[in-house]
């Protein structure tokens, strides 16, 4: 599944942010979904809520930006643009 592959490299990502900074929780992220990613914002959202349970990015608030650009170089990816860590 091309989106279960996305959601974990997105984790992996969040995972190690959050490791750099002490194990803070993630509060807020920007992702863009590329046009090509099969996803939707709100399928996005639903999945995020189920991979980050117990993650340090469960519940965390999301800005998700659905890109129409079929051309984009990320067109087929879901790329993480911003990270909001707790204070």
């Amino acid at each position: 599944m091309h989106e279960l592959s996305l959601f974990k490299d997105i984790l992996n990502k969040i995972e190690s942010i959050s490791r750099d900074n002490d194990g803070k929780k993630i509060i807020k992220m920007k992702v863009r979904l590329g046009a090509l990613s099969h996803l939707s914002a709100s399928h996005f959202q639903e999945h995020f809520d189920q991979f980050s349970i117990g993650t340090k990015a469960e519940g965390a608030d999301l800005d998700i930006v659905e890109d129409s650009d079929q051309n984009a170089p990320y067109a087929q990816s879901i790329v993480l643009e911003s990270v909001e860590i707790d204070a």
